[in-house]
């Protein structure tokens, strides 16, 4: 297990670099090598369930001074969250991408943006995290310009722009840091954190990165107020990257940033002023995410922009529950109630990955076959493209928090938990917002999925098998994960909470 967990990285960059080489000669190198390299992947990260946590030190150099590469319960959750999702995406793009050119050049972005988000993911230092989140961010950019048409331009330079922005908040926040700590490796900087700072009144410094980091990370998670280029990337972007972006990219670069650097660097756990701060930040951002990209969705028309909108307020509950656990936490509450609310952030993390990927994907289905996303002239979709029609109404359903798809029992969980925290006006506010999604899935379903078919939709026909296939696997996935709770809860969520729960434990792993 040592070894394995370098491979994250290593298959797909090594995919990234030989698909465009061999594309001169071999047009179909970036459909075989990223289909061969994305179903290992996601191999290797199903197998990684219930497995030990490792360090390996690369090199052979243990840290603080050489780089560590950490898997623990956390980075398997996300692990199997982006190499599943890739896996399927691929697939999907085998059928998708045949209308664009330069499909090696496709091809070998999407394994860079893999290799990038596994390296986050895998990281234990803290610059090498900025490298690999620079790899994925750079790979999105283009890949949301892939069209080359002045919409997908104009989009992906304002991903570029305000993704710059926020990388040079995280740069910033860990020279500070550097600067502050002496070193770059998160264990050892939590620890000279703790034993320089703790139990004090907050260090203007300490609390600057933590400030620059949440922004950063914020903007890459593209939570309110720094959400401005997501609605504009997922219409312009090819369907699989939008199943990217909104499934596991915005968790990868800046959920699961957030929650590694946060709880274990910053040590939120132990309590104290900063640590006050800082969740109150989190649950602030949470809020405005939940309500304004909820209240845009609603008047959307165009199918991918409302998921987009969607995906605003969703990652909103994941921050929601996060947050809350870190403030139950950081002011002494009750620990139960922590965990059940980072739980709940995790499984609504994780089930957002399944059903927002699958309705992208659904999305990119009805645009190959009818030829627009305008919800105005579809309609009876589930009479042409009955697979289809089918799947997305089920993740409809699922994000809507109706039972007993999984999206209920995440969001049921991280409302209590708020209940339980002694926040019910927080409560209130995420119960009505989470009767407004089901207003627009409503709207969803009523427009495109139901009714008769009309205009465009007359003459569609199901997608090929290569693009239903992924979204038959995302559907059941959706419910699945609704019905055998217990079993993922026990094996994937658990874990990956404690290490959050335990925030200092990160230090005795890595160290020792």
């Amino acid at each position: 297990m040592n070894n394995v967990v370098p491979l994250f990285v290593a298959l797909p960059l090594g995919a990234a670099f030989i698909i465009p080489l061999l594309g001169h000669w071999w047009k179909k190198s970036g459909e075989v090598f990223a289909t061969a390299v994305s179903a290992v992947l996601a191999v290797m990260a199903i197998l990684q369930i219930g497995a030990p946590a490792v360090v390996h030190h690369m090199g052979g150099w243990a840290p603080p001074v050489g780089i560590a590469v950490v898997s623990d319960g956390l980075s398997v959750l996300l692990l199997i969250a982006i190499n599943v999702v890739g896996f399927l995406c691929v697939l999907f793009s085998l059928r998708y991408m045949t209308a664009y050119t330069g499909l090696p050049k496709y091809y070998g972005l999407f394994m860079l943006m893999v290799a990038g988000m596994n390296g986050v993911v895998v990281s234990g230092d803290l610059f090498n995290l900025f490298v690999f989140l620079e790899i994925a961010s750079i790979a999105s950019y283009a890949l949301v310009a892939f069209g080359v048409d002045a919409d997908e331009l104009e989009a992906g330079f304002k991903y570029l722009i305000l993704g710059s922005v926020a990388s040079v908040m995280i740069l910033f926040a860990v020279g500070t840091l550097y600067a502050v700590t002496g070193s770059l490796n998160m264990a050892d900087v939590a620890r000279e954190i703790a034993t320089k700072f703790g139990g004090g009144r907050p260090n203007p410094a300490v609390l600057l990165a933590a400030g620059f980091f949440l922004m950063g990370f914020g903007l890459k998670a593209a939570l309110v107020p720094f959400h401005a280029w997501l609605p504009d990337a997922h219409p312009s972007a090819p369907a699989p990257i939008s199943a990217m972006l909104s499934g596991v990219v915005i968790k990868s670069l800046g959920i699961y940033a957030i929650c590694r650097v946060f709880f274990n660097v910053f040590a939120v756990a132990s309590g104290g002023p900063s640590a006050v701060i800082i969740a109150n930040g989190m649950i602030a951002f949470a809020i405005l995410s939940i309500v304004i990209g909820g209240l845009l969705a609603v008047g959307q028309w165009d199918l991918k922009r409302l998921l987009a909108y969607s995906s605003i307020g969703q990652i909103g509950y994941v921050m929601l529950g996060i947050g809350v656990g870190a403030r139950v936490l950081a002011t002494g509450g009750v620990r139960s109630v922590a965990a059940l609310a980072i739980l709940g952030g995790l499984f609504h993390l994780i089930n957002h990955a399944a059903f927002k990927s699958l309705l992208f994907l659904s999305s990119g289905a009805i645009q190959h076959s009818t030829g627009t996303r305008n919800m105005k002239v579809l309609g009876g979709i589930k009479e042409r493209m009955p697979v289809t029609g089918m799947t997305t109404n089920l993740a409809a359903l699922s994000i809507a928090g109706v039972p007993p798809f999984s999206g209920f029992w995440s969001k049921l969980i991280i409302l209590v938990a708020v209940v339980k925290a002694g926040h019910p006006a927080i409560a209130g506010i995420a119960i009505a917002m989470a009767f407004v999604t089901l207003v627009y899935y409503i709207k969803l379903q009523r427009e495109v999925i139901f009714g008769e078919a009309r205009g465009p939709v007359m003459d569609a026909r199901e997608a090929p098998a290569l693009m239903t296939v992924p979204l038959v696997i995302l559907a059941v996935v959706c419910v699945g994960f609704g019905l055998l709770y217990p079993v993922i809860g026990d094996r994937i969520l658990e874990p990956a909470r404690d290490v959050l729960l335990n925030g200092a434990e990160y230090v005795k792993l890595v160290l020792g």
